[in-house]
């Protein structure tokens, strides 16, 4: 017979003391550090255990005996369920004092070199409506939540249209308003979503792979471009065609109806067709007298106007002439390639996804921008010594890697190319601070300034100049 598994244990009255990483606050019981969402510095509350390690416990509040003198109210009806936004309990100007401390936390603790003073952090101008993109999933497990069940609530349907419950795949929150993403995109959402109801059209089941409506896709621009992109499990003309005409009828500010059929075991859309209903097949952005193609498969940054302030830190940290040679490395859709070009002699562009070079020679020509070079491939296996050899060494690299950082054969090749300066910028401290060190044995870091592109998360941004060493 099994042994029955020991309860976790409830600890009461704790004090909440701290900030940690992911959102996650911090308290402290028998030394032993305990992580537990939702909560601010200054809340004292019951916590019951959910996870028992040896260094570290997890855990969530079940009781609040006070509140922090922090703590304000979350706008949002979805907070602590969703998993999103976990800091609107913190006045933004704390959350920007929190991830600039997670910046010299992790530049310090983990870079381990000589540093600056770090700059104040570029807090974002726009705290709620900021996102020009999110993605919806359709789902027949509605996640029910504690007070539901508590209410013993029933459901007509379990069908549900919004976000995915973290660490519960195949289950959906039904999403009524989100504060990311401008009226249109609740609007249309919404009206989805009840059109859908109302028809009996069968919302996606992860489990078994069945189901009609699969994922719904919203991106804006600053322009007023509206791109919707409808997701399908499989092909139903005359079932898709109906819905499809009845969003393009209730919503005319729509400038971009795409479809796309992906009948894969997962949500990727990166190797399957883009079909127009209506409109045209992408969209465009604006950003300093540039204008930036978005498909539905594009990146670009998804906070429109704070972009424009990573793009400028990065610009000036690379105190371009327009005699320089940049290496622009990870360079998406060439968002920051064009947006130096001309302050450069010339810009090569390196990218995994062919599809986003594709979109950055795209950008150039729209631009009349000529003094570009995109490559598309693996980024440690294009920038060799031979490759750097073949198109000259840079006098600048500017690098903005994924959230794992960069390869260590990459980090060899920007050391053998030994540009004067490298800007790089990062969505993950921690990554950088490692590549940092690495960088350390040439380069001295001059300059730190992060940028907060995602109010109300954990997330930061940052940017780093390093200065070539001068050898005495």
């Amino acid at each position: 017979m099994a042994k029955n598994k020991k309860p976790h244990p409830i600890f009461e009255n704790i004090t909440i003391t701290d900030i940690a990483a992911e959102g996650k606050a911090i308290a402290r019981v028998n030394d032993i550090i305990v992580f537990v969402p939702f909560v601010v510095p200054g809340d004292v509350v019951d916590l019951q255990v959910t996870r028992k390690k040896s260094n570290f416990m997890e855990a969530r509040p079940i009781h609040f005996h006070s509140y922090s003198e922090k703590r304000i109210d979350a706008v949002c009806q979805h907070f602590g369920i969703c998993g999103g936004c976990k800091w609107q309990i913190l006045p933004y100007s704390e959350q920007i004092r929190y991830k600039q401390k997670q910046v010299v936390d992790n530049l310090t603790r983990i870079g381990k070199i000589e540093l600056p003073e770090i700059s104040p952090i570029i807090g974002s101008s726009k705290t709620e409506f900021y996102r020009n993109k999110l993605e919806f999933t359709f789902s027949n497990k509605r996640w029910r939540t504690n007070e539901e069940i508590a209410d013993g609530k029933i459901f007509e349907t379990m069908n549900a249209l919004g976000f995915h419950i973290p660490g519960q795949f195949d289950k959906v929150l039904d999403i009524e308003k989100c504060w990311l993403q401008t009226a249109d995109s609740n609007e249309i959402r919404n009206e989805i979503r009840r059109y859908a109801l109302e028809n009996n059209l069968t919302f996606f089941d992860l489990r078994n792979q069945e189901g009609f409506l699969r994922t719904l896709m919203i991106r804006t621009t600053s322009t007023g471009e509206l791109m919707v992109i409808l997701i399908i499990f499989y092909e139903d003309k005359a079932t898709q065609d109906a819905l499809l005409l009845h969003i393009a009828d209730k919503f005319p500010q729509i400038t971009s109806l795409l479809y796309i059929i992906n009948s894969k075991a997962n949500d990727t859309i990166t190797d399957k067709e883009v079909l127009v209903f209506k409109g045209n097949e992408c969209i465009y952005e604006e950003m300093e007298g540039l204008k930036f193609k978005i498909g539905p498969k594009s990146f670009y940054q998804t906070n429109s106007v704070q972009a424009y302030e990573l793009y400028n830190v990065t610009l000036n940290l690379a105190q371009l002439t327009g005699n320089e040679l940049v290496y622009d490395l990870y360079t998406g859709t060439g968002t920051i390639a064009n947006f130096i070009a001309h302050q450069s002699r010339q810009v090569i562009g390196i990218e995994y996804v062919s599809e986003a070079i594709e979109d950055a020679d795209v950008n150039s020509k729209l631009n009349n921008i000529s003094n570009t070079l995109f490559f598309a491939g693996d980024m440690k296996n294009i920038l060799t010594a031979e490759f750097i050899e073949r198109h000259g060494k840079p006098d600048v690299i500017i690098t903005d890697p994924p959230r794992a950082g960069m390869h260590h054969d990459v980090i060899s090749a920007i050391l053998f190319a030994e540009p004067k300066r490298i800007v790089y910028v990062s969505c993950n401290p921690a990554t950088q601070a490692r590549d940092l060190n690495l960088l350390d044995s040439k380069y001295k870091v001059t300059a730190v300034q992060p940028v907060d592109m995602f109010p109300h998360t954990h997330h930061v941004e940052n940017v780093v100049l390093l200065e070539i060493k001068i050898v005495i």
